[in-house]
């Protein structure tokens, strides 16, 4: 089945986002929160897309245009998601290839995206859409912050 993967264009559309972006981001817990990140985010270049069902959001993805010295310009894929009721139903694949689609349209080199290890049906899935395992992530965290 073809899924149509629209973009948000402002906070209704944002907010409607906001069941999937729980499921994904556990440590966001308060929608107003999310909001606010997404507004911080949108200033930095950053778009959410969904796929509905009779009109409920059941999968969302995030990203920008970024450009630095390793990779040039690319295309950074924050967020993927869909509702865990949904999984296995295409949804992901959906906006891996709009969000693939986009990075071609920008005249970007790739899509880089980071996943956790423990994501083991994400990693499945990213690697049937053509992607390769090529770095490790690493993170140095202020105190307090």
């Amino acid at each position: 089945m073809a899924w149509e993967v629209r973009e948000a264009r402002d906070e209704h559309d944002v907010r409607r986002c906001w069941p999937v972006f729980r499921e994904l981001r556990e440590n966001i817990t308060v929608e107003d929160d999310f909001v606010d990140r997404w507004k911080r985010q949108r200033d930095e270049g950053y778009r959410i897309v969904f796929i509905e069902r009779a009109g409920e959001v059941q999968a969302v993805g995030g990203f920008r245009i970024l450009h630095s010295m390793a990779w040039g310009r690319f295309l950074y894929l924050d967020d993927l998601a869909a509702l865990t009721d949904q999984h296995g139903a295409g949804l992901g694949t959906a906006i891996l290839r709009f969000v693939q689609d986009e990075a071609r349209r920008e005249g970007c080199a790739a899509v880089h995206l980071d996943t956790g290890y423990q994501r083991h049906r994400a990693h499945k899935a990213y690697l049937r859409n053509g992607f390769i395992l090529n770095t490790h992530h690493l993170v140095w965290e202020v105190d307090g912050a």
